[in-house]
């Protein structure tokens, strides 16, 4: 049964834009599956499925591929060493970093690919990120926190 769940569980997640656990067990239960919200939370991890930008401001599930993950590790690692702060002003994402690690960090969130930005400059521990709306700009700060484990 679990192998049958997990089966759809990505196939929900390929062919909608599922946001929450919640919506996901909606579909679940819609199919017949007999699930809780805190099976699929178990679910999610083993499938190592996480959330992406949609590209219409909101979010979505998707199964991430181990070279995919690994790189997202990197990336969020050099995120995590190197960011001392952030604040934003309008659509404009300032983030202070340590010293001499304002490119590395403007590198590893380029690569990350975030749909709200539309580019960064960075300095020796400054990185300017231009974003889409002031309200994105709010949005990309949380994930980058959230991504960190950190609050500013």
């Amino acid at each position: 049964m679990k192998n049958k769940r997990h089966q759809r569980i990505m196939e929900l997640i390929e062919q909608f834009d599922i946001e929450t656990q919640e919506e996901l067990v909606g579909k679940l239960l819609e199919d017949g599956f007999n699930i809780t919200q805190a099976t699929v939370s178990r679910d999610i991890r083993e499938l190592k499925i996480t959330k992406v930008p949609n590209g219409k401001g909101k979010q979505k599930y998707v199964v991430l591929n181990n070279d995919v993950e690994h790189l997202a590790d990197k990336y969020i690692r050099i995120i995590k060493d190197g960011v001392i702060g952030m604040d934003t002003a309008q659509n404009i994402l300032v983030i202070k970093t340590v010293s001499g690690m304002a490119m590395a960090v403007a590198a590893a969130l380029d690569a990350m690919n975030l749909s709200e930005v539309v580019g960064s400059i960075a300095g020796d521990d400054t990185i300017m990120v231009a974003v889409r709306t002031s309200q994105d700009a709010v949005l990309v700060k949380d994930k980058i926190a959230e991504m960190i484990k950190a609050t500013f």
